[in-house]
């Protein structure tokens, strides 16, 4: 058993009033220690929190722009929209500034409009060392022709094994406005979410020997690239160029994250009581993943006997 010492201090809001100080231990186990990744963890695991008033703060403040059609742009009221262009030539991505281990990430997308068929939009997590060991949290949006719905394709990969296809169809148009979707991942599990509903649970199953994502910094990108090969009905559908350029629209990044300082990773937390450090679903949570599994899943690895004739993964039946 290895436990963590982490300090959490809530980076992404600054003091408006007076705050309250709670400081508790958390034990975790976490299965093998892995002492050469995380030299950081010990035996005892402090809190600070900082019960504090949320601040706006530009997108680009916590954002790299890397490459391509990457636009920052303005609404009404003066807070950044980053768009990202896809066309023939150029695709066009962004990421996080810093990496994390462990986050809750909050991003509002509002996804290419009309024919997007041959597009992917990504919203990912992902370590930046050994590709064979890689740590790696998918939310892929599938376009399609105008007037047939999204798919998101979700994949999860932990120490370079993936293989974790599940998709869904939205209960919405997903291009007409903005939504928020989430990642959440902590030692305890991984949860996605889509405006605060719970579509997809991974939990850490290490003590049975199913990898988790628990030891490798990720770092966030998203992205718009071509991939009519695969991406709209099985790649029948080819991007159809004429269209062209091809925009999503990110807005309200939020990152509550642990972060590297010194030897230590500082966590932190918003001005409610509920850590997302040691979050897991509750009941009323439970019901809506399940309400969301038997609605608007389309597919799912766990019950793809074509592909696992033999028996499914270990994980199946049990996230």
């Amino acid at each position: 058993m290895s436990l963590y010492k982490v300090y959490n201090i809530s980076t992404q809001h600054t003091p408006q009033s007076a705050y309250s100080l709670r400081h508790f231990a958390l034990a975790k186990a976490m299965g093998q220690p892995r002492a050469q990744l995380l030299p950081s963890m010990s035996m005892a695991a402090l809190y600070l929190i900082l019960a504090t008033s949320p601040v706006i703060s530009d997108m680009t403040d916590s954002l790299d722009m890397l490459w391509g059609n990457t636009q920052v742009l303005y609404d009404s009221t003066g807070h950044q929209i980053v768009s990202l262009s896809l066309d023939r030539w150029t695709t066009s991505a962004f990421r996080s500034k810093t990496k994390y281990l462990f986050a809750r990430i909050d991003m509002d997308i509002k996804l290419v409009a009309k024919d997007s068929a041959g597009t992917v939009t990504t919203l990912y997590m992902i370590t930046e060392g050994l590709w064979d060991i890689h740590d790696e949290i998918d939310l892929e949006f599938l376009g399609n022709t105008t007037g047939e719905p999204y798919t998101l394709h979700t994949n999860i990969y932990a120490r370079g094994t993936g293989g974790r296809e599940k998709q869904y169809r939205l209960w919405f148009d997903p291009t007409e406005d903005f939504h928020t979707y989430t990642i959440i991942w902590n030692p305890q599990m991984i949860l996605i979410l889509v405006d605060g509903t719970p579509i997809r649970q991974m939990k850490n199953q290490l003590r049975n020997d199913i990898p988790f994502p628990l030891y490798q910094p990720m770092r966030l990108y998203a992205s718009i690239w071509d991939a009519d090969d695969w991406a709209t009905q099985g790649g029948r559908i080819k991007t159809d160029w004429s269209q062209a350029p091809f925009t999503a629209f990110f807005r309200n990044y939020q990152a509550n994250a642990c972060i590297p300082y010194k030897t230590a990773w500082i966590c932190s937390q918003g001005s409610n009581d509920s850590s997302w450090f040691t979050q897991d679903l509750d009941e009323e949570g439970k019901q809506k993943l399940k309400d969301v599994d038997d609605n608007y899943k389309i597919y799912d690895y766990c019950t793809d006997s074509r592909r696992y004739p033999n028996g499914y993964p270990p994980e199946c039946g049990s996230q």
